[in-house]
């Protein structure tokens, strides 16, 4: 498996993401860009005793927002990384947009289940486009409750209905409704620390709680290729739906490229960094 600084997905691996919504490309971090992450998210706990471990909104920013999450420069020096922005080129296009990131910890016998949704359904981007890409900082298994998905769902390109939920142990309080889809053909995505894998804004997705007796920790980047707009005027509206988040003073970073769009603003919230 391909550790190298920079990386290309296959033309099968590319096929994979168009038709799946997801792929697990054959390449793994550096083991010492991986030892950096996990002692980085160590720090990141430790200052941090306050905030969920199943869930850190945006840690690449100093100021947290809702979460009032202390983060750090280092995220975002891991947001960059050219092996993985090479890739997420291939999939989003040239022109590319670093709009969010969270740490998932999901905690070793209590980290919380993820329900069923749609990522597109809590997100202020239109045209509706994101890549995200899930990198593994613990090895990710059926047994400590990795992602779940559900091949080809992405490909109405189409927000299915939600509802929202205030049942205990999970992390998101909005969920799909049951009729909505049929998990019969959901797979795990089993992942070697260091190891990734990339999904669509559209793919159905979660993950089962936490009961095993190992942490199941990730750090997710949010890319969306800057053809699109992050409307944070509708950013408003869903931030108070949700409560949890901030998307009316969300810092964006343009990553590579030109902002195609003509409507980003990449000043808001970077005097505040």
């Amino acid at each position: 498996m391909s550790t190298n600084k920079s990386a290309r997905l296959s033309e099968a691996e590319v096929a994979t993401y168009r038709r799946e919504g997801l792929v697990v490309p054959d390449y793994r971090l550096p083991e010492e860009t991986l030892a950096r992450m996990r002692a980085a998210l160590d720090r990141l706990i430790a200052a941090n005793p306050d905030v969920s471990r199943d869930s850190m909104f945006c840690p690449h920013i100093r100021s947290g927002g809702v979460q009032g999450l202390g983060g750090a420069e280092e995220w975002l020096e891991f947001a960059r990384l050219p092996a993985v922005l090479d890739m997420v080129e291939q999939l989003i296009g040239p022109d590319i947009v670093l709009w969010g990131t969270t740490l998932f910890g999901k905690p070793a016998g209590y980290g919380k289940e993820v329900p069923w949704h749609q990522d597109g359904e809590y997100w202020p981007i239109r045209p509706l486009a994101t890549c995200s890409v899930w990198i593994a900082l613990d090895d990710c298994d059926a047994e400590n409750g990795c992602l779940r998905y559900v091949p080809g769902s992405h490909a109405a390109g189409r927000l299915l209905r939600h509802r929202v939920t205030e049942r205990d142990g999970i992390v998101l309080n909005q969920e799909l409704e049951a009729g909505e889809f049929d998990e019969g053909g959901a797979r795990d995505v089993v992942l070697k620390a260091g190891q990734m894998s990339f999904h669509d804004v559209y793919m159905i997705h979660g993950s089962r709680p936490n009961r095993s007796t190992r942490r199941r920790a990730g750090y997710v980047l949010r890319f969306m290729p800057a053809t699109s707009h992050f409307d944070r005027g509708l950013g408003a509206t869903l931030a108070a739906r949700s409560g949890v988040v901030d998307f009316v003073r969300r810092p964006l970073w343009l990553l590579r490229g030109i902002d195609r769009s003509g409507m980003n603003d990449f000043s808001v919230g970077h005097e505040e960094q």
